[in-house]
């Protein structure tokens, strides 16, 4: 008997007749002998219209009720599939996130997971029901408030109880048949893939791809657990996150896929001393006000007056906290100007066999050329090439690198509820 963590996300969940054909999902699993732990999302847009309807009522609401009214969504969502599946005759009980055991940081609206205690779930499987636990929340031991995690944090909660719980495999669930060479939506051609190793797949997350969110394929390679990611409209068997870079052999290894994030901007600081210990002022600076950094460039400074300047990407969500933060900080340093742009995209090449096909940065920058389109800034790992180019040449350069590296396959790619989630 294999015990299964199946994670519904808000597009599998966004009515009632979804809800019931979710639950013929799982009841169909426990039927086949599995022990079966389910983690739901909010229902559809619910997420999104509760913040709306909070911003109605206070455009700067307190960090803590903003979670207390979020885990709602979850909650409605969770306790609708177990009325769903116990229509089956099955045995279920459903869970918030701290009856669950998801044990988290303190801070309000992107807690972090510290552990999980599932010891009601597992005495509730452990009694032949199915269990259902309300994803996207936790609880602070210290405070004893309700937390989120954040955006796709069900993804986490889900391979959180997995780990905790030694499942054989936490399943993904979504709109779309598993992980593809692209975003369906902008490139049609896109194809499935039947295997990613973690590294690829934590590349992809980090470059823009939402299939899966960042933070729960970080936890899953750190506790090796394997992720199916299968859409819940459809039989396929999805695309297999497992396994180790270095365990591909080098004749095997292919390119990935193409990934596109426009959730990016770029700011440089201009006439910053060439001297040793200011970029550290500024990345510290960031640092403790938990702000997360994505690329970095320096220029060569200038040899009349040893001034260089600084340019990095970071989310647009935290511009109004960025530019306080770092006019702040210029104007106590003297630094020349601070410029901000949010007109940019990340687009990105992933794949484990760039590493033993010579001239993939070359074929790279040339589909770009070919396209038209210029390069801002760019980037590499051992697997992966990254260009900041123009926001609205960004399904252009997608379609352009993905159509350079043959990634595509014949039949066009299906999204079966439109948002790729």
């Amino acid at each position: 008997m294999a015990l299964i963590v199946q994670k519904y996300g808000g597009s599998s969940l966004e009515s009632a007749e979804r809800i019931r054909a979710v639950a013929q999902r799982i009841v169909a699993t426990r039927d086949a002998g599995n022990d079966v732990v389910v983690v739901c999302s909010a229902m559809g847009d619910t997420t999104d219209e509760l913040l709306d309807l909070a911003a109605q009522v206070n455009p700067t609401p307190p960090a803590r009720e903003m979670d207390m009214l979020l885990t709602a969504g979850e909650r409605i969502s969770n306790s609708l599939v177990a009325m769903a599946v116990a229509s089956h005759g099955a045995e279920v009980q459903s869970f918030t996130g701290s009856q669950a055991g998801v044990i988290t940081t303190e801070r309000h609206g992107n807690a972090r997971i510290i552990e999980v205690t599932p010891g009601r779930v597992q005495e509730a499987v452990d009694q032949g029901k199915v269990a259902i636990v309300a994803g996207f929340q936790g609880v602070n031991r210290d405070t004893r408030d309700v937390t989120t995690l954040g955006r796709g944090g069900s993804d986490t909660t889900a391979v959180a109880l997995a780990a905790a719980m030694g499942a054989d495999v936490c399943e993904i669930y979504s709109d779309v048949d598993g992980v593809y060479t692209a975003d369906p939506r902008i490139v049609p051609s896109a194809q499935k893939l039947d295997q990613l190793c973690f590294e690829e797949m934590l590349e992809l997350a980090a470059s823009g791809s939402k299939i899966l969110v960042l933070r729960s394929v970080e936890y899953a390679r750190a506790f090796n657990v394997a992720l199916r990611v299968r859409s819940s409209y459809s039989n396929d068997p999805g695309t297999l996150v497992a396994g180790a870079l270095e365990d591909i052999p080098v004749e095997e290894a292919v390119l990935s896929g193409v990934a596109t994030d426009d959730s990016e901007a770029k700011i440089t600081l201009l006439g910053i001393p060439d001297t040793p210990g200011e970029a550290a002022k500024i990345f510290r600076a960031l640092a403790d006000a938990e702000i997360n950094i994505d690329m970095v460039l320096q220029n060569i400074s200038s040899s009349e007056d040893h001034k260089t300047d600084i340019t990095f990407t970071l989310p647009t969500a935290d511009r109004a906290r960025v530019i306080d933060l770092l006019e702040e900080l210029r104007q106590a340093e003297g630094w020349d100007d601070l410029t901000y742009n949010d007109g940019i995209g990340k687009v990105s090449l992933v794949g484990a066999g760039m590493k033993s096909h010579p001239g993939v940065t070359a074929d790279f920058t040339e589909a770009l050329r070919d396209a038209g389109i210029n390069i801002e800034m760019i980037t590499t790992s051992e697997i992966r090439i990254t260009a900041v180019v123009r926001q609205q040449d960004l399904a252009t350069a997608a379609r352009a690198i993905h159509e350079r590296f043959d990634l595509g396959g014949d039949e066009p790619a299906v999204v079966y509820a439109g948002t790729g989630r």
